[in-house]
């Protein structure tokens, strides 16, 4: 199982897959469960609110599950927050939660996010 960072999913959904590394292009296509935190699809439609998309959270998600097989992690939230709060290598929320539902198991996250590459170990890009 693997999990997306934000910024991986619009890529994705936008079909800009070119701007994945060849690793993380690897992980999407053999993973068995391809899997975000809820909290992706809260900070896509921040980004529509800014005007950096114009699509909608849920558009993404529906066109991605179709596509690869998205799902969300249905960990509870609790448990989440509760190791997120740990992180206190960044004040941005998102990246802390977002990091925090793939350490719960130990997977991989894939993300091209510097900072959580520097501070989660099972980060990849």
């Amino acid at each position: 199982m693997i999990y997306l960072d934000t910024h991986v999913v619009l890529w994705l959904y936008a079909s800009k897959g070119r701007l994945l590394s060849q690793r993380a292009c690897q992980l999407i296509e053999q993973a068995d469960h391809i899997r975000i935190s809820p909290i992706v699809l809260l900070e896509l439609d921040f980004l529509k609110e800014i005007g950096r998309t114009t699509v909608a959270s849920i558009s993404i998600f529906h066109f991605l599950d179709e596509k690869i097989g998205l799902k969300t992690c249905d960990r509870p939230f609790l448990e989440v927050i509760y190791l997120a709060s740990k992180q206190t290598w960044t004040r941005d929320p998102f990246d802390r939660i977002i990091t925090a539902q793939a350490a719960i198991t130990q997977n991989t996250l894939v993300t091209k996010d510097a900072v959580i590459l520097g501070h989660y170990p099972q980060a990849a890009w």
